[in-house]
């Protein structure tokens, strides 16, 4: 998936400063002699025939013909889940009835959108989220992520937050505790108990494994 999407940027990028160069009547020798570059190169660049070219250089080749180059990170898909999380999402899957179903990295809304549920239980009619953190550092970041994906993926009735059961973990939910029994009200036990016996937690709650 990253690769296509930097193949994507190479070709907006390269298309980007073709059109500029040829707007302000520029060659390509005159491009790459500003940036001390080649023709040749400048040439393979506005086709994105040159994958390994830096963001430095294509930052100096769009400044010459006038444009800024701009570069921001944002959500999309999952990232790679190590074995802690998997170990941890087998821990809690013990604790739930084997009548309950299961689908794992759960797309979360439609065609396009890489988000996904670590996985998403099948509690009788009911779809309950579940997602997994061993160790998250910003509690705040995390809650408005959940909050985010629940409201684009209104097929979950509630989101079941599982972590390790850690001495870091539990003081961090000590120390925001007010925030998160705001997003997530239902206690670890009583969520563990409905499940445990099958039925739907009754809301989003936290559970320490």
């Amino acid at each position: 998936m990253g690769s296509r999407r930097a193949r994507e940027i190479l070709i907006e990028l390269g298309r980007e400063l073709h059109r500029a160069r040829t707007d302000h009547g520029l060659s390509q020798a005159a491009v790459a002699a500003a940036c001390r570059s080649t023709r040749a190169q400048v040439s393979r660049i506005e086709r994105a025939e040159s994958p390994q070219v830096s963001i430095v250089q294509m930052t100096r080749l769009l400044a010459v013909v006038g444009l800024e180059l701009s570069a921001r990170a944002y959500p999309s898909g999952r990232p790679i889940r190590d074995r802690a999380h998997l170990a941890l999402l087998a821990r809690f899957r013990k604790k739930v009835a084997l009548s309950v179903a299961w689908r794992f990295e759960a797309p979360v809304g439609g065609a396009g959108d890489l988000r996904a549920w670590d996985a998403v239980m099948l509690v009788g009619l009911t779809e309950v989220a579940v997602e997994t953190e061993t160790r998250p550092r910003d509690v705040q970041a995390l809650l408005r992520r959940l909050a985010t994906k629940r409201r684009d993926d209104p097929g979950i009735s509630s989101v079941v937050l599982v972590m390790a059961d850690t001495r870091h973990n539990r003081s961090l939910l000590k120390e925001f505790g007010e925030v998160v029994r705001a997003e997530l009200p239902v206690a670890s036990k009583v969520i563990i108990e409905a499940l445990a016996a099958g039925r739907e937690p009754g809301g989003s709650g936290i559970v320490l494994v």
